[in-house]
């Protein structure tokens, strides 16, 4: 084999590997108590949430622009792991998710959360537990 075709072969092995890792690492930290079905129903209020935030004039610049920044990759069609890939496809949105809104509170608090949460006091302890963020 020429030396180009092992690369490639390097390179698609490589991928598949972090590939594996991510959807090991996704799969390790679910919550148990959560379904992903509940989350799903989650996503609406989620993301008027991270835009009631992004617009929070309150709020520092740094965690408005990490919330703009969210909003604009969620946009994109371009993913970590394509959408198209059964649960994985979003499961790699809601880690992103999940890291920037622990960001946000860690700098905003928890109560800019709950000040702008659109939906149920149910749907807020949920995001809370799938997400890992204090109460």
């Amino acid at each position: 084999m020429p030396g180009w075709a092992w690369t490639l072969v390097g390179v698609a092995g490589g991928l598949l590997l972090c590939w594996l890792v991510l959807v090991a690492v996704l799969w390790g930290t679910r919550p148990d108590d959560l379904r992903l079905r509940d989350l799903l129903r989650l996503l609406p209020d989620v993301l008027r949430l991270v835009r009631r935030l992004a617009s929070d004039a309150e709020l520092p610049r740094g965690v408005r622009i990490r919330l703009w920044l969210l909003l604009g990759y969620l946009a994109l069609p371009i993913d970590l792991v394509p959408d198209f890939i059964p649960v994985l496809g979003y499961a790699d949105d809601a880690v992103v998710v999940a890291l920037v809104l622990r960001s946000v509170v860690r700098r905003a608090g928890a109560g800019a959360v709950a000040r702008h949460w659109p939906g149920t006091p149910e749907g807020l302890a949920a995001l809370r537990r799938a997400t890992r963020l204090p109460s």
